[in-house]
């Protein structure tokens, strides 16, 4: 029901674009959007609830006040937002994460002696600014490149030219000294050339010049001049080979492609130039929950160019912005020309996004386990867990359990083990599903519930199957839960046990008819969201082993005389179905077990399948 206060508001919003805001009853700003036409967008936030994404009816029913700024042109329109969505962090915007103090690497080339350093303040101050780098170490991992290769100046002091003595730096050959004059403000200015050609990716030039300069050294017998030189030209080098990955794709372009993991999203930006990968960064967007791929990649491009200090002429992407004249004629003029947007769908540039997403990928995973990786997260998690879930202790020992299959087929349980927060991989167990048919799932994790607790009072078992979990986790929701203790319960195992539901991140507990809903940021959920996902990723790995296993025998079951020992030992001489179907009747005859009438029954049999 929209209050009258809002009703009224809506009506009087003028038609012409603009950016609004929505307010809670304590001011707080819940989301700030930009629109063509401010009634009418507006308008769209209040009609029925059925057409409404849960997010957003979250977000309407919360609103208490609009406000709005009207601007002359949609251009002004989202340049206002994005800088509306910087000053008040709206948690129902998707935003992009630490994103006010995002790094850069200055170079001052308005000074006579320029500096090369880190800041976190990006001003129109005639300096050189390369970035925005996602964290202060990735900065300064390029800046350690850079010092290593080119001997410009780290100091702060100002340059006469007439200083006595010269740092250490100058007598390890990393830096020219301007402060004793053994460098000229042209042969610093030089320098101070190459790292800009270097971070602008443009190698091969640099190489060149330097290779003139060493030629010419050696001619004039400055012989160790010209080794420097050479040493320079050679670590250069090795950059450029690490540059390769990009030669699929020529040009001046960003890349970017991201994972979405519930209410954050992992964004990893390729920087191609001169048809080499110069550098790559990942970023954290937040309010990703709901949010379809191409908002996400919208919010992300909007954010990440107005603070970058430079926009590429073509921009890869994994999937299509919306909106996507406003936001190309935005980005061509902070660029000052042409911008191609661009979502390949095959080929060379579509295997290079493949490769952006999979790094982005595998970049989520790493911040996961990085996100607890110190002992004091993990005390902190372990310490949450005992309070939110009434656990009688901090749950010391933790077992994950999920269930892999495709209809009933090959399906398989895993069982992860984390003691005090961390993986113990010794102690993970797989179970080939048995005793059920068909594709049911409370059964699976029942049937393996069972067998692993069945075993836990055996003195045979082993330390493995001996030792008692303090928290049972189960991948699911109510319904996986009632079964596993139903399970448990059968076996005689009375322990703690949760399930956690991937959509909402929901846990849910025995007893209690609402789930538990733990901050996004809490470390206890991050620490239960890493136990899910091992056991998830554990289960499908040994599916995926199985599977290949009885798919192969599959493929000979109806070959006379091809039993399962010959089976095996062709697969162990040619190591995989494709290789044995290639092999010739010779090759396949020279296996152990095999004769020349049964290699050409093979063949045949093969050939005809």
């Amino acid at each position: 029901m929209v209050s009258q206060l809002i009703a009224e508001q809506i009506e009087r919003l003028p038609t012409g674009p603009g950016v609004y805001l929505m307010r809670d009853a304590q001011g707080t700003v819940l989301y700030v959007g930009k629109a063509a036409s401010l009634r009418h967008r507006v308008r769209s936030y209040f009609t029925s609830a059925q057409k409404l994404t849960p997010k957003i009816q979250r977000l309407v029913d919360r609103v208490a006040d609009i406000d709005f700024y009207v601007t002359g042109s949609e251009q002004e329109a989202l340049i206002l937002e994005l800088n509306l969505i910087k000053r008040h962090h709206p948690y129902f915007n998707v935003r992009l994460k630490d994103d006010k103090t995002f790094p850069y690497l200055k170079i001052e080339v308005n000074k006579e002696y320029p500096r090369v350093f880190v800041t976190r303040r990006l001003e129109q101050d005639g300096g050189r600014y390369f970035g925005p780098f996602a964290s202060a170490r990735s900065v300064r991992q390029t800046l350690r490149v850079i010092k290593g290769i080119f001997p410009f100046r780290y100091c702060t002091k100002p340059i006469t030219g007439t200083d006595s003595r010269a740092c250490l730096e100058y007598h390890l050959g990393r830096c020219v000294g301007p402060c004793i004059g053994a460098a000229t403000k042209e042969e610093y200015a030089r320098v101070i050339k190459q790292v800009i050609l270097f971070l602008e990716g443009k190698q091969e030039r640099i190489v060149r010049e330097l290779q003139d300069r060493m030629e010419k050294a050696a001619e004039t017998l400055q012989f160790e001049k010209a080794a420097l030189i050479r040493d320079q030209i050679s670590a250069i080098q090795d950059v450029i080979e690490g540059q390769r990955i990009a030669a699929k794709v020529r040009g001046e372009q960003d890349v970017i492609a991201f994972i979405q993991d519930g209410d954050q999203a992992c964004v990893q930006v390729f920087f191609i130039r001169n048809n080499k990968l110069t550098g790559r960064e990942s970023f954290i967007l937040q309010g990703t929950r709901q949010e379809t791929p191409s908002q996400i990649m919208t919010s992300f491009i909007k954010q990440f160019y107005s603070s970058s200090p430079h926009v590429p002429p073509r921009l890869l992407l994994q999937y299509p912005v919306e909106e996507e004249a406003v936001v190309r004629e935005w980005l061509e003029k902070r660029r000052g020309g042409r911008v191609v947007l661009q979502v390949p769908r095959r080929g060379s540039k579509k295997e290079l996004v493949d490769i952006v997403a999979q790094n982005a990928r595998e970049s989520l995973v790493q911040m996961k386990i990085k996100q607890l990786a110190t002992p004091r997260e993990l005390e902190e998690a372990l310490a949450e867990l005992e309070k939110e879930l009434n656990l009688p202790r901090p749950p010391g020992r933790i077992e994950g359990y999920d269930i892999s299959d495709i209809q009933g087929l090959a399906a398989v349980g895993s069982m992860v083990v984390f003691e005090k927060g961390k993986p113990k991989p010794a102690h993970y167990r797989r179970f080939k599903i048995k005793t059920v048919a068909g594709a049911d799932d409370y059964a699976m994790m029942q049937e393996v519930l069972k067998r692993r607790f069945k075993r836990l009072g055996s003195d045979a078992t082993g330390e493995t199957w001996a030792v008692a979990p303090d928290l049972v986790l189960i991948d699911g929701g109510k319904g996986q839960l009632n079964a596993a203790l139903a399970a448990m319960k059968e076996a005689g195992a009375d322990f703690p046990v949760a399930s956690i539901a991937k959509e909402n991140e929901e846990i849910f507990l025995p007893g209690r008819s609402k789930p538990v809903v733990l901050p996004r940021t809490s470390p206890a959920l991050r620490l239960l969201q890493r136990v899910r996902d091992e056991a998830h990723r554990f289960a499908i790995g040994y599916f995926q082993k199985v599977h290949k296993r009885e798919t192969f025998i599959s493929v000979f079951d109806n070959i006379e005389g091809i039993g399962l020992k010959r089976r095996r030992a062709l697969l162990k001489h040619f190591g995989s179905i494709d290789r044995i179907k290639e092999a010739s009747i010779e090759e396949l005859a020279a296996v152990k077990g095999m004769t020349v009438k049964l290699a050409r029954r093979l063949k045949e049999a093969l050939s005809a399948g």
